[in-house]
């Protein structure tokens, strides 16, 4: 006698064993093709305002191309290690030669190189151009009006060790001290300076929105205290460009300018939402989207 129970059974399984196979044919389309490009994609970043802005404004281009986008703020190494070990997926915050230098050198190979995404970068003293010096070796001519004092961001930043370090190199600053604050202190002391048309000088560094803001200088430094000028690169992990080839493509051809850059960091200066912001210069800059995402499929 046919057994039509068992005979269901059988016919059960053999339907989800095909079901099986032609899911796993499509899987193996899937990742790494266009057609079915994996959607999801995080990128990481310091949160120095550059960074913010560039975070921001490559979210909403991906988002924009149908990609489910999470930024996440993140330590200095803590980005390097979680590209390097494909935790994320990329960030567009490696700041080199200098700055990111030694982690470039740790992590460099379990890395993909996208190569620069804004030139020019770049550390020093700065003034308003109203002020009649372009040197740090004529500093000492305001010394007085700047009671020999260098307004400076956070204890251990970068740029501060650097200006201590040139206080003790240039014998005109020998009686200059660096007053370290935070970074939000020394922009709100500059914009009071500039605004009474004072003397100041800062420790700066660009892009900042200050550029955009105020008529600034940066002061020669004829002994290259502060280094040569940097540039701030895409990295991304390994196997990005098979996995999502669309977004890899996206990160790849990402370039801008200090100018725009600064636009965006000067609304969120003024008090606009990091999102926000992005989302206006991607709005007013379609060009130049058009050029990162030109051969996106």
């Amino acid at each position: 006698m046919l057994n039509w129970k068992r005979l269901g059974l059988v016919a059960g399984l053999f339907l989800s064993f095909l079901a099986a196979g032609c899911g796993s044919e499509s899987d193996d389309k899937g990742i790494g093709s266009n057609s079915s490009e994996n959607k999801n994609i995080e990128l990481v970043y310091v949160e120095w305002d550059t960074e913010i802005a560039s975070a921001h404004v490559m979210q909403k281009v991906l988002e924009d191309q149908g990609f489910d986008v999470t930024i996440t703020p993140v330590d200095n190494a803590v980005m390097w290690e979680s590209v390097a070990n494909g935790e994320a997926d990329g960030m567009v915050a490696a700041w080199l030669p200098n700055t990111h230098g030694d982690l470039y050198k740790e992590y460099k190979d379990q890395l993909v190189d996208l190569g620069p995404n804004l030139k020019g970068a770049k550390i020093g003293l700065v003034v308003p151009s109203y002020m009649d010096i372009n040197s740090i070796e004529e500093l000492d001519k305001y010394g007085n009006d700047l009671n020999h004092t260098i307004t400076g961001i956070e204890p251990g930043a970068g740029v501060v060790k650097a200006a201590e370090n040139a206080i003790q190199k240039y014998e005109n600053l020998n009686n200059f001290q660096v007053q370290t604050s935070s970074s939000g202190a020394m922009a709100t002391a500059l914009g009071e300076a500039y605004k009474n048309k004072e003397p100041i000088v800062v420790t700066g560094w660009s892009p900042h929105w200050k550029f955009a803001k105020y008529d600034l200088k940066y002061l020669e430094d004829p002994q290259g205290i502060f280094g040569s000028e940097e540039n701030i690169a895409t990295m991304v992990r390994k196997g990005l460009k098979e996995d999502m080839p669309n977004a890899y493509k996206i990160l790849d051809q990402f370039s801008w300018s200090t100018e725009d850059i600064e636009k965006v960091m000067l609304d969120m200066a003024n008090g606009m939402d990091p999102a926000e912001a992005a989302a206006k210069w991607v709005e007013e800059n379609p060009d130049k989207v058009a050029e990162w995402t030109k051969g996106v499929k």
